[in-house]
């Protein structure tokens, strides 16, 4: 056993919790150990107790490897000092914690405890701070108390903050009878921590309640793999393998959570055998989403109300010629197409590539509806696309939640019983509308009112479940528009041309054109030192533009040139440490004022309308005394975040591909290696070098790019709402 105080973490990784660390012992001297273990979650200025054993590493010589570990409260004034002010009580940060243990001494601690009120005895703090700081020390030993229980079950430090945070003084008793409830309750826990927690609690492998938590669980993760539903051979077989169970004993399980509304099981059309079906299982939202949706386009479109009827019997000639006027150039036919399509039509699709046109349609489309009055409505589904639709139409865009005006819990303002007031509707960007918003959105159209969905179908399919463009496309009964011509101007950009020849399964012209650039290496490793120098030192010179105008897309989060990896590397390079400047560690990141970070879940809480996955922002402070971080959205909002919820961000130096969807960038730099071999694909490389505005630049294998082009992209999801928008 080892008592020390912890220094400092010097590596840790995010998905082992594997930590290297450096500690001080009383005895120790001035020379500090080194441990080693899961120790994710400890701060600097906390005192451990550590169970394990010596051992010696090769290169780093003799280290403490660490079994398990329990806090334990400083006894000296120099440990109870660093320990205040590690950040682990809000409101008490370095400074207030001398001032605190220079009153009271070694006694601190137990004045905290026992008589908080005697804190106003310190300069500085009143009586309402005193409260606040008595009120976290008490909330902290709870958590503690969870957080002794819950190390023996497997659960870090983190996620029992949280479960503590949904449960208060019941965490215990819901982990100890109820654990599969952390699952569906806690974000963060997914079914195998609930898993492993339950087992640790002695509840058996077969348990019904443990079969029936894996089905949902099974179905949840094919719902964040994009599928709506599962057939239901696929759902058993996944189901049994995932739990060790016999396939007989979940179609028993099945059948009861059918029976309950648990899950929905429906005859829907086998998209591998015309005419044949397939049964299939859907969550109990997506089921309900997926029919309402349908039926929501279908009665838009049909209706006989007409909220624009000026354009029912418009002299067309006389309109484009007008509209010539204004734009100072003349439609293409497709083009033309479209405008009259989105003016005459309830519901409407209008997509195509890059430099198709797909921008001046819309604000042709604007312009016209303008001229007649008509109240316009324009959105997208991230900040930075409804600001790009802001400044290409010259009319107000908002973000498809902010439109719904999505309150606490998800649930919108805006909704059948109280629509939006518009006569035309204009969506941007809709492949990335995934099947819950846009039911939320469809619900919200009001009658008679034009409903124009724009978006680039051979872009990656949405992040949260379905494929809605592309299934909307394939439905006869919605009208839509697909635009095909280049324009002259487009042809001289090798963003664009390229785009459309990897669209087209051809290689992208290299060495052509001036904003299309390949730096060919083969080595992972080597690829990842190539993006920090082409981010940090290259287009910065080259082309004057800053490091924050550049974005780093990757197929893969993992690997040496995964977004991991790279944000790690990026971010020593472009926000290193510096002596003086507050800084927040939290499991294996640090976060710093100036890093770019991007929100990883729906937070119906934060901000005026919530914050979604895959808002984009900058951290603009940090305040280790208030324990409390704030960013700067891509939508110009200032959202503050508590320490313990930093496991809602991630830096974002570099993202994946699919996490970049919606957005657009002056300069694009895309590592493709053979190490990201799955992820290879037509749809995601196009993606990519479609997000960007200036520049691309590929860095990698010229092998791996061959792959990506020629590889058309996985199977289709498992969705049915093409099947809900054909004539029954």
């Amino acid at each position: 056993m080892l008592e020390a105080v912890l220094e400092r973490i010097t590596y840790a990784n995010e998905e082992t919790g594997y930590t290297i660390a450096r500690v001080a012992t009383r005895r120790g001297g001035d020379d500090l150990l080194t441990v080693v273990g899961a120790l994710l979650g400890v701060q600097p200025g906390e005192s451990l107790r550590l169970v394990g054993r010596w051992g010696s590493h090769p290169k780093y010589g003799r280290q403490f490897e660490v079994h398990s570990y329990t806090t334990v409260l400083p006894a000296t004034v120099q440990g109870i000092e660093r320990y205040l002010g590690s950040g682990l009580i809000k409101g008490v940060g370095p400074k207030t914690a001398a001032r605190i243990v220079e009153t009271f001494g070694v006694d601190t601690l137990r004045i905290i405890e026992e008589e908080p009120g005697r804190l106003t005895e310190v300069h500085g703090l009143g009586r309402k701070r005193s409260a606040a700081i008595g009120a976290a020390w008490e909330e902290q030993k709870a958590i503690k108390e969870v957080m002794v229980f819950l190390q023996g079950v497997g659960v870090s430090t983190s996620l029992a903050v949280r479960i503590y945070k949904k449960y208060g003084d019941s965490s215990i008793s819901v982990v100890r009878n109820e654990p599969y409830r952390l699952a569906a309750d806690v974000w963060g826990i997914g079914f195998k921590t609930a898993d492993t927690i339950a087992q640790a609690v002695g509840i058996p492998h077969d348990s019904p309640q443990r079969v029936r938590a894996g089905i949902q669980y099974t179905l949840s993760e094919a719902a964040d793999a994009g599928h709506c539903y599962l057939p239901e051979p696929n759902l058993v077989a996944d189901a049994a393998t995932i739990l060790g169970v016999p396939a007989d004993l979940v179609r028993e399980c099945l059948t009861g959570l059918a029976a309950e509304e648990g899950v929905v099981r429906e005859q829907v059309p086998n998209p591998t055998s015309e005419g044949g079906t397939i049964p299939a299982v859907y969550l109990v939202p997506f089921h309900r989403a997926e029919q309402s949706l349908a039926g929501g386009l279908l009665r838009l479109s049909r209706t006989s109300a007409d909220r624009l009827p000026a354009f029912a019997d418009v002299d067309w000639t006389r309109a484009l010629a007008w509209l010539r006027t204004r734009t100072g150039a003349d439609l293409a036919d497709e083009q033309e197409q479209a405008v009259r399509l989105a003016l005459t039509e309830k519901v409407a699709v209008l997509t195509g590539g890059p430099g198709c046109g797909k921008s001046f349609t819309v604000k042709s489309i604007i312009e016209l509806a303008a001229a007649k009055k008509a109240k316009i409505v324009l959105a997208a589904p991230t900040g930075r696309a409804a600001k790009r639709m802001t400044e290409l139409t010259g009319h107000p865009a908002a973000t498809v939640h902010r439109l719904l005006q999505l309150r606490p819990g998800g649930d919108p303002t805006h909704d059948r019983d109280n629509p939006i007031d518009a006569d035309l509707i204009v969506v941007d960007e809709s492949s990335m509308l995934d099947l819950i918003l846009a039911n939320k959105l469809i619900r919200a159209v009001p009658n008679g009112a034009h409903l124009l969905l724009v978006g680039d179908v051979d872009q990656l399919p949405s992040v949260g479940a379905g494929e809605v463009l592309r299934d909307i496309l394939a439905a006869d009964a919605i009208p839509r528009v697909r635009l095909t011509r280049i324009f002259r101007q487009a042809q001289q950009s090798g963003v664009v041309v390229n785009a459309h020849r990897i669209n087209d399964g051809l290689p992208p012209a290299l060495g052509e054109y001036p904003d299309f650039f390949l730096f060919p290496s083969d080595e992972p490793e080597a690829t990842a030192e190539q993006v920090v120098e082409i981010v940090a030192r290259r287009i910065p010179r080259r082309f004057g533009l800053q490091p924050r105008d550049i974005q780093v897309l990757t197929p893969m989060h993992r690997g040496p040139a995964g977004s991991a990896n790279l944000n790690v590397t990026l971010q020593q390079a472009l926000a290193p440490h510096r002596e003086g400047m507050p800084e927040r560690r939290h499991g294996a990141r640090v976060f710093r004022v100036g890093d770019k970070v991007i929100q990883i879940r729906n937070n119906y809480d934060k901000g005026t309308a919530g914050v979604f996955n895959g808002t984009v922002g900058v951290v603009t402070a940090l305040d280790p005394d208030e324990q409390r971080l704030t960013v700067r959205t891509d939508e110009d909002e200032e959202v503050g975040y508590d320490f313990d919820e930093l496991d809602e961000l991630q830096h974002a130096y570099a993202i994946t591909v699919h996490r970049s969807q919606g957005s657009e960038y002056p300069a694009v730099v895309i590592p493709v290696t053979m190490g990201s071999y799955t992820m290879l694909q037509r749809n995601l490389l196009y993606t990519a070098v479609t997000r960007a505005r200036k520049l691309v630049v590929l860095a990698g294998s010229r092998k791996a790019i061959a792959i990506a082009v020629r590889t058309a992209g996985t199977g289709r999801r498992h969705t049915a709402l093409t099947h809900r928008l054909s004539p029954t």
